[in-house]
């Protein structure tokens, strides 16, 4: 399916002032590094990352994975849980109906209170009866429509990760995180390879997103690496480093869950950070 360019009508959303290329903003050591991206750089990520959850397709930006409770939705496949269902996992779908709508957005009818209301479909076989009800159609285009609006709600969380990430980190870590943190950021693709695991396997910070005590997120990739040289080697040793989070996860996974299905796509996606 051809892609649709959802940036003709917004390009005039993200400040024309801002650099074009991921900049970590020079800043004390007691400060918090600021993220700075163009509106171009923010939709180049927010379309790579589309492509890595749905092969950029329009069809892919509704779905509901075989095994999980909850329909993921948009570039990021954001979570969005029925009534009553409440797994490990952050909600996040919601939070982005409430960003896109405070950014001027018209919601679709299904969106309407989506910040408090629970995803309308109770299954995955309840799901995919609909997915071609006007609703469904609807929440596809309005998806495709606001790519840009969903790119930058991702570098907003990438924006407020630092900060929480060193809270939770052990004091004797945070020094070592808040470096590899900028040290990411400041090499070639290091902003892509940071927006997108954030998007993808959280900040680290929820205790409920652990597996024997162990976390996935953005957290313990950064705690992980430890060397110091700059440019691309940062993202080759971030890339490592997720690989090895991703594998402990696996590893540590309840079997019912048989999360090995799905390691190699996300080995193959944090590899894409190098290239």
């Amino acid at each position: 399916m051809d892609k649709p360019d959802p940036s003709r009508k917004q390009e005039g959303r993200f400040l024309a002032s801002l650099a074009l290329a991921c900049i970590v903003a020079a800043v004390p050591a007691q400060a918090l590094a600021v993220i700075t991206l163009s509106h171009a750089e923010a939709l180049r990520i927010g379309k790579k990352i589309w492509q890595n959850e749905s092969n950029g397709t329009v069809a892919g930006l509704t779905a509901w994975n075989e095994g999980e409770d909850f329909a993921s939705l948009g570039i990021g496949h954001f979570i969005w849980y029925p009534q009553g269902k409440r797994g490990p996992f952050e909600e996040s779908f919601p939070k982005l109906v409430s960003f896109i709508s405070s950014r001027g957005a018209k919601l679709p009818k299904l969106l309407l209170g989506a910040g408090e209301l629970p995803c309308p479909w109770n299954s995955r076989a309840e799901f995919f009866q609909a997915r071609q009800t006007t609703d469904l159609k609807q929440l596809r285009q309005f998806l495709a429509d606001t790519v840009d609006l969903q790119a930058e709600f991702m570098v907003n969380r990438l924006e407020t990760a630092l900060p929480k990430m060193l809270d939770e980190a052990a004091p004797a870590n945070r020094e070592n995180v808040r470096r590899q943190f900028e040290r990411v950021a400041s090499a070639p693709q290091g902003c892509y390879a940071l927006v997108d695991y954030v998007n993808f396997k959280g900040e680290g910070v929820l205790h409920t997103e652990r597996y024997r005590g162990q976390g996935w997120g953005l957290l313990q990739v950064l705690e992980s690496m430890h060397r110091s040289d700059k440019g691309p080697g940062a993202v080759e040793e971030f890339s490592s480093s997720a690989q090895a989070v991703l594998t402990r996860r696996v590893q540590n996974a309840p079997a019912e869950r048989n999360e090995s299905r799905w390691l190699s796509g996300w080995i193959h996606r944090v590899n894409s950070y190098t290239r």
